[in-house]
């Protein structure tokens, strides 16, 4: 599996064949918006109520909302974000499991999540978590989730970059508060359930836009 990252919440995840584009932002946040085909869209945030994506690809499969599904070999369960949605959006928790890798997808989360939904994030090889702060989850209680789910690789999201226009914290107060160093951004992930064997403790990778 190959992971890239294109700024807030978006990243590009190549699983075998597969190309999946999670969370992709408009030209109003300043960034260069991805260009490239994918085979799977999922979404954590949605409008309420949810109806697929106008113009996409006929052959693409789009996930928004919970529920369980399966789409290009990847088993996917979403769980709602009820206490954070509205009349007009949803939020949305996803666990993915692919290449014998288990990934969490915490999107737009912005508090802990419930215990309902805690007791199914175990066991987390990769989580992608906001580390920006607001309005998304503030860096001290993302340290804290780390701590409670455990994962072996955190990669985080939705924190300044060059050319973002809202308002967001810098990545290295996400870093002090996880007690990380300094970490050395990566062009890309790329991860196989074996290297990842050996990790004891979360391990963040950064990665560029």
């Amino acid at each position: 599996m190959v992971i890239s990252y294109y700024g807030e919440g978006c990243f590009k995840m190549q699983v075998g064949e597969a190309t999946v584009l999670i969370d992709p932002f408009e030209s109003q946040s300043g960034l260069s918006v991805p260009r490239f085909k994918f085979d799977l869209l999922i979404k954590t945030l949605a409008p309420y109520p949810l109806k697929k994506t106008d113009l996409l690809d006929t052959e693409v499969t789009e996930i928004f909302g919970p529920g369980q599904y399966n789409a290009k070999n990847i088993d996917i369960q979403g769980f709602g974000l009820i206490k954070e949605s509205s009349e007009k959006f949803l939020k949305t928790v996803y666990l993915l499991k692919a290449e014998g890798l288990k990934l969490c997808l915490l999107g737009h989360i912005s508090e802990m999540p419930s215990p309902e939904i805690s007791e199914f994030l175990e066991e987390v090889d990769v989580l992608f978590i906001p580390a920006g702060g607001k309005p998304f989850l503030n860096q001290a209680l993302a340290a804290k989730l780390i701590k409670q789910i455990e994962p072996k690789i955190v990669i985080p999201s939705f924190y300044k970059v060059s050319g973002l226009k809202r308002p967001s914290d810098d990545l290295k107060e996400f870093l002090e508060e996880a007690n990380h160093q300094k970490i050395e951004p990566q062009e890309k992930f790329s991860v196989k359930k074996k290297d990842l064997a050996d990790i004891k403790s979360a391990q963040v990778v950064v990665l560029k836009i």
